[in-house]
């Protein structure tokens, strides 16, 4: 269940964002225990041309928007590194 889930995420945000580097990662062993347990921790780290110019606040909403279908039930916690492509060169 989870690649699949993993499998989407990476599906929406190839979509919607083009990125140059995107890397999805299952974080749910780390919360193993707390509230939220199995139903989907996630990281997310995404370089893309459409993040140029954008403050950090709106590449995240702009994350966010891309995996909107998903937040109701599909994901419970998204950590999310979202740079242009100039920056990860540096």
């Amino acid at each position: 269940m989870t690649e699949a889930k993993v499998a989407q995420i990476h599906a929406l945000l190839t979509a919607a964002l083009a990125p140059e580097a995107l890397v999805v990662t299952d974080e749910g062993h780390k919360h193993a225990g707390h509230a939220g347990e199995g139903k989907g921790h996630f990281h997310v780290a995404i370089t893309a041309a459409a993040f140029a110019g954008e403050s950090p606040i709106r590449r995240h909403r702009m994350v966010y928007a891309a995996l909107e279908s998903m937040l109701p039930d599909g994901i419970h916690a998204l950590a999310i590194d979202a740079k242009a492509p100039e920056e990860s060169k540096k």
